[in-house]
């Protein structure tokens, strides 16, 4: 019988499946939207995203992972620091595992995307691989060895919600975050933060999508808030750098389409990663935009390492 795997992928605005065979081959993919602010919403999106699934493999009970944008707590067993909220302090993966009868693997979304790109993506064969996921929410995750790095609170390698650095105290209030605090990194360099930078600037409200292409058209914010991000992303990575010296740093989510990103952010490392110097090189995820969806389909325990 071949072995398949199923990964889903809940993001704020859509969720995704993923059949894969042990060979990386897709044999399935769907992205749905997410129900806003409906946890057995999102329960039923991944049971019929599953179902599909196993119907394209035709067997049933295949292993399932699943990626979401928080963390699950080892004390509780309930769902955290999710900027999907309507996951938090939901026993996401008991309530999955008994409706799926089978158990679940859950982790971070960026988490799934580093395994990803571990196992056969833009990090492949490197030890040590950092993914950023800068989308509609902004997180970061760890793979060692093709294994994504947990930790006892489920915070390895996780970013998002710790203030922007280098950033003066009047701009990080400027920004209030929905985890309670200000200034988090995430409210800065999520797809969110861009468009929020581009409305604070001029009043104008616009997608994050839209301000590179507005910059190519000659939009003096645009531009502005182009350029603002690109030092606010080197500033923030320097940090993790300094942390964590991974052997490369891989971008996801939307905002990694960029691609003045990979050209202009390693030109300013140096002047922010101790030493004044950074070799590390940051590249697009070799999956896309959807290469979580696949990491989420290795935390399974059949999968291969690397």
């Amino acid at each position: 019988m071949t072995a398949y795997r199923i990964g889903i992928d809940v993001g704020g605005t859509k969720t995704e499946g993923i059949l894969l065979r042990d060979d990386s081959q897709e044999c399935f993919r769907a992205r749905v939207p997410t129900p806003p602010a409906d946890y057995a919403g999102t329960l039923r999106t991944i049971a019929a995203l599953v179902a599909r699934a196993e119907n394209a493999a035709g067997q049933p009970g295949v292993p399932v992972g699943v990626g979401i944008p928080g963390s699950l707590s080892r004390i509780t067993g309930l769902a955290k620091n999710a900027n999907s909220t309507w996951l938090n302090g939901r026993p996401l993966q008991h309530d999955l595992g008994q409706l799926l009868r089978r158990p679940v693997a859950v982790s971070n979304d960026a988490n799934c995307l580093a395994v990803s790109e571990a196992v056969d993506g833009a990090g492949r064969g490197r030890r040590v691989v950092l993914a950023l996921v800068l989308g509609t929410g902004c997180g970061s995750g760890v793979a060692i060895d093709g294994k994504p790095l947990e930790g006892p609170n489920g915070l390895g390698g996780e970013w998002g919600h710790n203030p922007l650095p280098w950033t003066p105290e009047a701009e990080l209030r400027r920004r209030p975050c929905f985890c309670g605090r200000f200034g988090c990194t995430e409210t800065f360099l999520s797809g969110t933060g861009m468009a929020l930078s581009y409305e604070l600037a001029c009043g104008k409200a616009v997608s994050a999508s839209e301000i590179p292409l507005l910059a190519e058209q000659g939009d003096a914010v645009a531009r502005d808030v182009l350029d603002a991000y690109i030092h606010q992303l080197a500033r923030g990575l320097a940090t993790l750098i300094n942390i964590i010296d991974p052997d490369v740093v891989v971008l996801g989510g939307g905002v990694s389409n960029i691609d003045a990103l990979y050209q202009r952010v390693p030109l300013l490392l140096p002047g922010f990663v101790l030493g004044g110097e950074c070799g590390t090189p940051l590249v697009k995820a070799a999956h896309g935009d959807s290469s979580g969806v696949r990491g989420a389909a290795w935390l399974n325990p059949l999968a291969p390492t690397v």
